[in-house]
């Protein structure tokens, strides 16, 4: 896990002045690499010489040491034989990789999976990296076909930001980074009018930053040293053939267990968190099994017992005999990071959970000695663990006239107490086409409306949370929160494996007798009966419309009577605080989101766009 920054001329140089300035960009995100930095600057058509004073490719990187933690993993990489990378993530299959391309009668200088890429692309050009289980954004050098070759992995883990113009071309893992090569910063007025809106953000290759672009998940984006640019798709989905409901929990199994097996491999000490959720304990369980006990789980415990899981925790813990350690934490203390998440993020952020998120990193980091963590994102969207997703199947049998079947699933669900006593008008709303079609009234001007409510199947629908709507932000907020902190997040829901066999199930192999993720409950019988059919569906919990409603009250008021985002045409502050009102007083079945997502919105031009002072959290709870 690392940090990556490149520059490509087209005509002319780069200079001994642009190199120091492209080293400067590297290393501003050295918290994604303390182990060791490396710079590369060459003339493509002689890539075998470098200089640093007239060169026109530039690689860059910060390391993090995972696998082969010796000097062999340096990079820039090179094979010596014309190939150079610079890399960020991990190939977690590269052992069969490297047997395979053993076999095929490539030699290897370093255990990395580094230099596994490299062989790949050699025997297969960059068609190859289909054959690859990871997650990944990385840049390779073809001195030899005068090129340079970019590629992303399939769902959006790893960041790939890119920008230039037409002599020149930058990319980088982070905003930041570029924001000193483009012109002027403005922001992409239609995607906040989404965000604002509706809280979509990062659904395309736009961000929130006019000219600087997202790499597209699933692509190789191929560049010419003479600056033609070409993108390819080099994976989509291949719906398998459909099993029994019996057969398909095996199948399931099967492909969980290798997911987990190949991520536990590591040359730095592995550790997981354990929420007390469906998937975490199923992570926990496995990790556990596959290194015969010895596997040590965290979790995080806030103080106030309201938000506290605890009680599911200590369930698995001592069902299981895992290895636990409890961190008790503080929920307020999360605010006062409030600056630093929204500075690591470089784009606003949905919630409060956010910021939680990245204080429970930071204490993994300062209490613990682990350097990668397993995590359970991308469970709800492959297994249709959302409650949406219920109300999405009911709709969709009502569609198709099987008023029996719909029928029996809610009041099944009655029976159960399971997700029709959970959902509320609040998230109901949000998927309601006609809803979906009026504006906030606080907002201003015309803009973008996602049509989240409408799609032709649930399998059309859950692939577009996979690739659009959900994994790629909630992968950024983890990525940017665990990196600030020197850690390495792996998460075994989204082998592609695994995603692309859940993606081609029926939707009642998911949806089913009123439960959601039943397949997984069907698959993993070693799960303690509390936890397997717990009937609340709970994302991480925070007590964010205490802080919104209370703590944050003064600090909300003060900054919207002279809102930032009022000066730039995005909100009217006044209409904004009337509506701030109405949810305060519990009237208009106003969403803690759309509150939480206008602040920390404001909080974000303040800190990127400037007008006005930056705003830290120094209260206390309330």
């Amino acid at each position: 896990m690392c940090g990556i920054f490149g520059a490509i001329r087209f005509r002319g140089f780069f200079d001994r002045g642009d190199f120091e300035t492209f080293v400067g960009l590297t290393d501003m995100v050295d918290y994604r690499g303390p182990d060791g930095s490396g710079y590369l600057a060459v003339d493509a058509d002689k890539a075998f010489r470098r200089d640093e004073a007239r060169f026109t490719v530039f690689f860059g990187h910060r390391r993090l040491s995972i696998i082969d933690l010796s000097d062999a993993g340096l990079q820039p990489f090179t094979d010596d034989k014309g190939l150079w990378i610079i890399f960020n993530g991990e190939i977690f299959n590269y052992v069969e990789l490297r047997d395979m391309l053993l076999a095929k009668g490539h030699s290897f200088k370093s255990g990395t999976d580094t230099e596994v890429i490299l062989a790949v692309y050699r025997e297969y050009g960059e068609e190859g990296f289909r054959l690859m289980n990871g997650m990944w954004a990385f840049a390779v050098l073809d001195s030899l076909r005068k090129r340079v070759v970019l590629s992303r992995d399939r769902f959006s883990i790893k960041p790939l930001y890119f920008t230039g113009t037409g002599e020149t071309f930058f990319f980088a893992s982070e905003i930041k980074q570029l924001l000193p090569l483009v012109p002027a910063k403005r922001v992409d007025e239609g995607l906040m009018y989404t965000f604002l809106n509706q809280g979509i953000a990062g659904h395309g290759s736009e961000t929130f930053f006019k000219g600087i672009f997202s790499m597209e998940p699933k692509m190789n984006m191929i560049i010419a040293t003479d600056g033609k640019m070409e993108k390819r798709k080099y994976w989509d989905y291949e719906l398998e053939d459909v099993q029994d409901i019996e057969g398909a929990a095996e199948r399931f199994r099967e492909l969980f267990l290798d997911s987990m097996r190949i991520r536990l491999r590591s040359d730095v000490k592995v550790g997981a968190l354990l929420s007390g959720g469906l998937d975490s304990s199923c992570i926990a369980i496995y990790a556990d099994y596959l290194q015969n006990g010895d596997f040590e789980t965290f979790s995080v415990v806030a103080n106030d017992r309201r938000y506290s899981e605890e009680r599911f925790i200590d369930v698995v813990v001592s069902e299981k005999g895992i290895r636990n350690t409890k961190l008790f934490f503080d929920p307020d203390m999360a605010l006062r990071s409030l600056d630093d998440v929204i500075c690591h993020n470089d784009e606003p952020i949905g919630g409060l959970s956010v910021v939680a998120q990245y204080a429970i990193f930071q204490k993994l980091r300062e209490t613990t000695d682990i350097t990668v963590v397993l995590s359970g994102q991308g469970g709800d969207e492959s297994l249709m663990g959302y409650l949406k997703y219920f109300f999405f199947a009911l709709k969709n049998l009502v569609k198709k006239g099987a008023f029996q079947s719909a029928l029996s699933e809610l009041l099944l669900s009655f029976f159960y107490r399971t997700v029709v006593w959970q959902f509320t008008m609040k998230e109901a709303k949000r998927y309601i086409s006609f809803v979906d079609l009026s504006k906030k009234p606080f907002l201003r001007g015309k803009g973008f409306v996602e049509p989240i409510g409408r799609f032709s199947d649930l399998r059309q629908r859950q692939t577009l949370d996979i690739d659009k709507y959900s994994v790629p932000v909630l992968a950024r907020y983890e990525d940017r929160n665990s990196m600030a902190h020197s850690l390495e997040v792996r998460l075994p829901f989204l082998d592609y494996r695994l995603v692309n066999f859940l993606v081609s199930l029926p939707t009642e192999y998911k949806v089913r007798r009123g439960w959601t993720k039943f397949i997984l409950r069907q698959a993993v019988p070693e799960l303690p009966e509390r936890i397997r059919w717990r009937r609340d569906k709970q994302g991480f919990i925070t007590s964010e419309e205490a802080w919104l409603k209370g703590s944050l009250r003064g600090i909300i008021e003060s900054l919207l009577k002279r809102s930032v985002l009022d000066e730039m045409g995005f909100i009217d502050g006044r209409l904004f605080l009337r509506y701030y009102r109405d949810y305060r007083g519990g009237r208009g079945n106003i969403s803690t989101f759309d509150i939480a997502r206008v602040f920390l919105a404001e909080l974000w031009v303040r800190r990127f766009f400037g007008g006005q002072e930056n705003v830290t959290w120094e209260g206390g709870g309330g």
